[in-house]
């Protein structure tokens, strides 16, 4: 009787570690689901965002550029001046690069372990 026990004992040990294997392999699929659709949907928001952003600032800087040039009498040294911001703001980009890597994984790393 006891090797009956043991026996039946340890097909319902092993029924409950297939069962766990399987309800394991489906977490981590719902998990990396949702990571991945966290990570495109904030892409998709970003792009979005940006090229919006970046459309707006590129009518800004003509207008800029060329009240500017109308103030210095040349539309060139009103090119000249916008342009010469935007080198300015790329190497403090460039500069401070470092600065945005922390703040990004936080995000990132929030997002996955949440």
């Amino acid at each position: 009787m006891a090797f009956e026990e043991m026996k039946k004992d340890l097909m319902e040990a092993n029924a409950d570690v297939r069962s766990y294997l399987e309800n394991s392999e489906e977490y981590i699929r719902l998990k990396i689901f949702k990571v991945l659709m966290g990570l495109i949907t904030s892409g998709a928001q970003i792009m979005l965002v940006g090229a919006v952003a970046l459309l707006a600032l590129f009518i800004l800087s003509f207008a800029a550029s060329f009240a500017i040039g109308e103030a210095l009498e040349s539309n060139y040294y009103g090119f000249l001046i916008i342009g010469g911001f935007y080198i300015i703001i790329a190497f403090l980009c460039y500069v401070l690069r470092d600065r945005l890597n922390g703040p990004l994984l936080r995000k990132f790393s929030k997002q996955y372990f949440d």
